[in-house]
């Protein structure tokens, strides 16, 4: 008796609530998860993955909840059996987790962070015959505090061998729990695994927001820590939808969403995989563009050509400004609004680098924190205190860990 075929559609990194320069994207978002509901329904998929990042902050916004729930509900109600999530790093655990109970019931399974059991991470999904016919090994984003046990004195080469070994580790205890059920229910069961989590090769853009998850070298994971026994692996973190170690069952999805102005143009993509027994297909499912970004850099008469390009097309743009030109403009910003007036272009944000002495404090009212770096601000804290250069590496160091630290912490529990 023959396999019977199983649909999976792989997405991550919604990131719901997220902000373009103080422009809120909440029709966007709405938009896509429209999109969405209507892909599942038309593909009848029968297993949606989503590989963690669902908001983008841990205490999301109520019309961010109210998206994300009433696609929840949409999708229970359609011909999708199973819904399985996973907690990414800029996800509250406690939340996400909380109404996990009451979602099971709708066949929505959501781990938001590692359980005292490795089997609560290992989620057997049944078909309309009420047998086993998908393993998934949800595994949520590992924070360093889940995988590894700090030591006093201890070198970072020390933290990251530390972490390496925690997160192989966890992977191969849920494959090998994951393994142990598929022997027991018998038949030649496909095992998904999911993960949040940056591979080392793995493609970034400039203002993506992808977030370095560790501090220090461990910010990339070798490929070679997954087991063998994932017959599919679907990833969240990294918003350019690509493979990972060049194997085709291996992969980011992508953000389906542009995060920034360095992903303008970038075609966005979902991942869906149609497995027979354990022989899987992967197709690239095209994301419509809800929202146009895109930048223009150049002297002035680059920029001023560019931005008469632009309002012919008629379309709403949303658009960044690099002026690169030898001429100093001090009014740049007024000088682009007035070339916009009447179109549909809107300028979310102008650099001026000719007007920035980047290597100091602020001196320029066009110059904000959305220009720089976490690590830029502190560096120039270090530079205006006169901090001397030998302990500036130490210093920049713990700073990183603290901050790492901040952004892991669950702000959702009590």
């Amino acid at each position: 008796m023959s396999s019977p075929t199983i649909t999976i559609l792989h997405t991550s990194d919604w990131h719901i609530g997220r902000t373009l320069y103080g422009r809120r994207r909440y029709r966007e978002f709405e938009a896509f998860l429209h999109w969405l509901a209507d892909l599942i329904e038309e593909e009848r998929i029968d297993v949606l993955l989503v590989a963690g990042d669902v908001f983008d902050t841990s205490t999301p916004s109520n019309r961010a909840q109210e998206l994300y729930y009433r696609f929840l509900c949409r999708v229970a109600a359609s011909p999708c059996r199973h819904v399985v999530v996973v907690a990414g790093n800029h996800d509250s655990p406690s939340f996400l987790n909380a109404p996990r109970q009451l979602l099971r019931a709708l066949h929505i399974h959501v781990v938001g962070t590692i359980g005292d059991q490795i089997g609560d991470e290992v989620v057997v999904l049944n078909g309309l015959d009420g047998a086993p016919e998908l393993i998934v090994c949800a595994v949520p984003y590992l924070r360093d505090r889940d995988i590894r046990i700090a030591e006093a004195g201890e070198s970072l080469e020390d933290k990251d061998l530390k972490l390496i070994r925690g997160i192989r580790g966890h992977y191969a205890e849920v494959a090998a729990v994951a393994e142990d059920r598929r022997r027991i229910a018998g038949g030649d069961i496909p095992i998904v695994a999911m993960g949040h989590l940056f591979t080392a090769g793995g493609r970034t853009l400039e203002g993506d927001g992808v977030r370095d998850l560790y501090v220090g070298s461990l910010a990339h994971l070798s490929a070679s820590i997954f087991p063998a026994a994932f017959d599919y692996l679907a990833l969240g973190h990294l918003h350019v939808p690509q493979e990972v170690g060049g194997s085709p069952c291996r992969r980011y999805s992508g953000s389906p969403l542009a995060m920034g102005f360095g992903e303008a143009g970038q075609e966005k993509s979902l991942c869906l995989v149609r497995a027979v027994g354990r022989d899987l297909a992967v197709e690239l499912v095209p994301v419509p563009r809800f929202q146009r970004l895109a930048r223009l850099h150049g002297d002035w008469g680059e920029i001023v050509a560019g931005l008469r390009r632009l309002a012919a097309e008629c379309e709403s743009i949303w658009l960044e400004v690099v002026y690169d030109g030898d001429e100093i403009i001090s009014d740049l910003r007024r000088r682009l609004e007035e070339e916009v007036a009447g179109t549909a272009i809107e300028i979310l944000r102008v650099r001026n680098p000719r007007v920035m002495d980047r290597a100091l404090s602020r001196i320029d009212d066009e110059e904000s924190l959305d220009d720089l770096q976490v690590d830029e601000v502190f560096e120039r804290c270090l530079t205006l205190h006169a901090v001397p250069a030998s302990q500036r590496p130490q210093l920049l160091q713990s700073y990183r860990e603290i901050v790492a630290a901040l952004a892991a912490a669950d702000v959702r529990v009590e």
